[in-house]
């Protein structure tokens, strides 16, 4: 069997060096320059755009969750789009199978050998569209990928190109023809973004703006920027008081009445690393107790299990981590 290696930027080597003023200064024109071209397309909340670019600086991947025909799908692409690097589109429906997302060898009956046919999870970016309208076998071809960057194929391992980042977009689960993500998929997403209708006044704009169809949107960044970006944001300092803060928070949702299941370790480290990302978004080279805040409910909300009578209550879970923010002290060393 052969099979086409796959042309990726290689993941930086993760200096010890603090990030320096400098370098986060450098970085704040071309995130703005990213934001400022997915908001002539998406007309939404800022925030929501903040939230891809702070996954896409932690490395990590995003779950866009609201009912049909609130941008979802526009939101993502763009956003691709500008990142200036490769995207594949997996239309997420009940007869998806698992090598429809990975690939799988066919044989070529001139050369008489088996070859890769690479399936669309070799991309950049991958739009992994109403991801729940697939049953949960073909979900979970997204797992290794999404933690490990790799996939296997037949007992061989493929690497993933870098910089790598699913964006997902689903529908609430109390719709017809929808499956539940499964827990351990849920916790691989560093953040999940919900979305809402616009306001009446982004509405408005949007009619006025598209009514000759949505505007086109240029290449921002490219791989290897991205990269070096995703470096960057490893590199912000956290103080010791930061980090107990940040374990604290978690603690608190695992102690909770309500809760059956709170935030694991990994919604820890995952919590942290959007943190960084909201000070490189804010250009600052430290994180502060208010980025935690702010990044606390898209980081840990969508990993909790509640009791049974608040399953599926999007609302409940992020009401645990809002309490667990009000009640929990930010004590400083």
């Amino acid at each position: 069997m052969s099979a086409q290696p796959t042309t990726h930027v290689s993941d930086p080597p993760s200096g010890s060096a603090p990030a320096t003023q400098q370098e986060v200064d450098s970085a704040r024109a071309p995130l703005d320059a990213l934001r400022a071209a997915v908001a002539r397309v998406y007309l939404g909340p800022a925030r929501t755009i903040d939230l891809l670019l702070v996954a896409l600086l932690g490395r990590g991947h995003a779950l866009l969750e609201g009912v049909p025909g609130v941008a979802k799908t526009t939101l993502v692409k763009t956003f691709a789009t500008a990142l200036g690097c490769s995207v594949r589109r997996v239309q997420f429906t009940p007869d998806l199978l698992p090598s429809d997302i990975t690939g799988t060898y066919v044989l070529s009956p001139r050369e008489g050998s088996f070859s890769l046919r690479a399936g669309p999870i070799f991309a950049n970016v991958v739009l992994a569209d109403e991801i729940n309208r697939a049953p949960a076998k073909t979900q979970a071809a997204l797992l290794e990928a999404m933690q490990e960057r790799q996939v296997t194929i037949e007992g061989d391992r493929f690497e993933l190109p870098q910089p790598f980042i699913v964006l997902a977009t689903q529908n609430p689960i109390d719709l017809e023809g929808t499956y539940p993500l499964p827990e351990a998929q849920i916790d691989r997403f560093l953040l999940h973004v919900p979305m809402g209708y616009p306001s009446p006044k982004e509405e408005v704009e949007m009619l006025k703006s598209h009514g000759g169809g949505a505007p086109s949107v240029s290449a921002q960044l490219d791989p290897a920027r991205v990269v070096a970006l995703q470096s960057l944001t490893t590199r912000i300092h956290v103080e010791d008081d930061v980090l107990d803060y940040v374990v604290a928070l978690t603690t608190f949702t695992r102690k909770h009445p309500r809760v059956v299941l709170g935030a694991s370790p990994r919604a820890s480290l995952s919590l942290l690393t959007a943190a960084r990302g909201l000070a490189v978004l804010k250009g600052r080279t430290f994180v502060t107790p208010d980025d935690v805040r702010e990044a606390a409910a898209p980081a840990l909300a969508h990993r909790l299990v509640l009791v049974p009578e608040l399953e599926g209550d999007a609302k409940a879970r992020a009401g645990v981590v809002d309490e667990g923010i009000s009640r929990v002290p930010y004590r400083r060393g």
